[in-house]
């Protein structure tokens, strides 16, 4: 292998574009010591003895995390260059739009200051609506939650756990980050004729950028940091996400939503933060997993999805079967006409 490729796993510390650049992790550090200090009255001590608690950090948990980052990232770099990219959705779409003259490309002249904005919030928007749909269809499908259980099986959490993910996870998000915003890539490109660039900051997204900066990395942390409930009904608050990794079962499929809360709540499943809450993270006794063996983390979602097809395959089999025993053969006459039964 060539070492180079190793400059992955360091890069998302370095690079504005990713989830755990340093400046995110250091402004959301920043915005849970204001958040204990001045708002919940802790005195300095307690406020980086809280912040910094070295029973989370060091948890049996949190080093599943720190494991599965590395090994999802060496894994991701062998099957990432064979995985749908944006460019073969954006490709696509663009040819789909000329060959069929769905509407004419505006020209760049006029819109030239207000399309980069424009773009750039459309991205944004479907982007996080994607992220709320896939993520709740991973709960909603049991084919789909034999590996999302994985993620929701750390019993502490850390800016780290947003990588405590089964392979097969990172496919589909992966495959979910080319279409939805491979397809959004691809109608700008077309309606601005090939004029076309993302407000960036850093590289990043500007709205990216303004979410990760104000804290998104305490989403998976211990700090619970609430917006108040009309916030909440926008956007998702670090609470509201640690609601969603509780164990109690009147928290269970709630809160999908990564930034906006409006997804929830057009869905129902929308759940508020409450003052001083307390929550127990991990999953339910009944889901029989192992939480903290790597080997048994990667092997058994694979087992379970195995079974889960062939009992729905047997379940398949079973009603056919069942079926054409309650058919009656039909006699025919000379003709190849059915008689019919005397009975019917």
């Amino acid at each position: 292998m060539d070492f180079e490729v190793l400059n992955f796993i360091p890069d998302n510390f370095i690079n504005p574009q990713k989830r755990i650049f340093l400046g995110y992790l250091l402004s959301g550090f920043l915005i849970a010591f204001l958040w204990l200090y001045c708002f919940r009255k802790y005195t300095l001590i307690n406020s980086l003895k809280l912040i910094f608690d070295k029973k989370v950090y060091f948890s049996k948990s949190s080093f599943v995390d720190y494991s599965l980052y590395v090994f999802n990232s060496l894994i991701m770099i062998i099957f990432s260059p064979i995985l749908l990219s944006q460019i073969v959705i954006a490709t696509f779409i663009f040819e789909f739009m000329y060959a069929q003259n769905i509407i004419e490309p505006i020209s760049i002249n006029y819109l030239s200051i207000f399309l980069p904005i424009i773009f750039t919030i459309c991205f944004f928007i479907v982007d996080d609506f994607s992220k709320f749909l896939v993520h709740m269809l991973m709960h909603k499908i049991k084919f789909f939650w034999c590996f999302h259980k994985i993620h929701h099986s750390a019993e502490v959490l850390t800016p780290m756990t947003v990588f405590r993910t089964h392979p097969i996870e990172g496919v589909i998000f992966v495959l979910r980050n080319a279409i939805s915003q491979g397809a959004v890539i691809g109608i700008f490109y077309f309606i601005s004729s090939g004029e076309l660039s993302l407000v960036t900051v850093l590289g990043a997204n500007l709205f990216s950028f303004i979410f990760h900066l104000l804290g998104s990395n305490l989403r998976h942390s211990h700090i619970s940091i609430s917006y108040g409930k009309i916030v909440e009904k926008i956007l998702i608050s670090p609470a509201q996400h640690q609601i969603h990794h509780s164990v109690e079962k009147k928290h269970h499929d709630k809160n999908f939503g990564v930034t906006f809360a409006i997804w929830d709540y057009f869905f129902n499943t929308l759940v508020y933060s409450q003052s001083n809450q307390k929550i127990k993270y991990g999953l339910s006794d009944k889901e029989n997993f192992s939480r903290n063996n790597i080997f048994k983390i990667y092997l058994f979602p694979i087992i379970e999805c195995c079974t889960l097809i062939f009992n729905s395959i047997f379940k398949s089999f079973k009603i056919i079967y069942n079926y054409s025993l309650n058919l009656k053969p039909h006699k025919l006459n000379k003709n190849n006409k059915v008689i019919q039964n005397e009975n019917s």
